[in-house]
């Protein structure tokens, strides 16, 4: 039996590359460090080490118990890992909220346009004056000194300590559906009330994420936690499946970030 039977077809890569820490984890004794993984990615990292591996442990840690990106350690068996390992750093910013809105967008372009890659960030949580993120600590000094602006605000970033983290001010609407079936489309369609061609378009127009990936593919089927991206209508997540109903329908609860 094939370990990519379990997992979805864009998914192989990443199995190929968990597949590929864990030996070299067994082959060299030297624990392994990764990139902030999305909770899909966590999932994927879970089912192929296991919890009953004799030969390496994993542990995930994103600044704090409540983020939802984390980076993930994979260790020879005997080591003990410690929050520390992670290398996470807290990095914060203020700005006149009076003369300006900044929104977690803003914030993610402005690191693209530095050339900084997603997977080195991790939670990124703003307030009415103030916004903080998660970054591995290998690139704090190149932001502080690089990210300066953003938008019309001029920002000074500082370190904070990791229990300094503010509230998130996310809020998640939650609602009971039943649907004919768990593909994207019709995902789509009931979470975000349009009809299922309007759904079908917006996902060929590469206009929706699956875990942070860019899915062309209507049929993909979604599994509990999966988060989906669609561009303009915002962010939603299966929460809870409660199996079928009578009329042979799969009832779901999903949550959806309010604008």
């Amino acid at each position: 039996m094939s370990i990519y039977q379990h997992f979805r077809k864009h998914e192989h890569p990443f199995v190929d590359q968990v597949l590929s820490w864990k030996e070299q984890v067994m082959r060299t004794y030297v624990p392994y460090q990764s990139d902030y993984l999305d909770p899909r990615d966590q999932q994927i990292v879970k089912s192929i080490i296991g919890t009953t591996n004799e030969d390496v442990q994993f542990a995930f840690f994103g600044g704090s118990d409540e983020t939802e990106r984390k980076r993930a350690i994979i260790a020879p068996f005997y080591e003990e890992i410690m929050d520390d390992y992670f290398d996470v750093v807290l990095l914060e910013a203020t700005f006149e909220s009076k003369f300006i809105t900044l929104q977690h967008r803003d914030i993610l372009g402005a690191f693209i346009s530095l050339g900084i890659d997603r997977k080195k960030i991790g939670d990124i949580y703003v307030a009415e004056d103030r916004f903080q993120f998660f970054i591995a600590s290998e690139l704090s000094t190149f932001v502080k000194m690089n990210l300066t602006k953003i938008k019309n605000a001029t920002i000074k970033l500082n370190e904070q300590p990791l229990t300094a983290l503010i509230e998130s001010q996310d809020e998640w609407m939650h609602k009971q559906h039943s649907v004919s079936s768990l593909r994207l489309d019709v995902i789509v369609k009931e979470v975000y009330q349009m009809s299922r061609n309007k759904a079908v378009q917006l996902i060929k127009a590469n206009r929706v994420k699956v875990n942070f990936t860019q899915i062309d593919d209507p049929a993909i089927p979604i599994i509990l936690n999966d988060l989906i991206s669609v561009r303009g209508f915002g962010r939603s997540k299966v929460v809870e499946l409660h199996g079928k109903s009578r009329k042979d329908k799969y009832r779901i609860t999903s949550a959806r970030l309010k604008a």
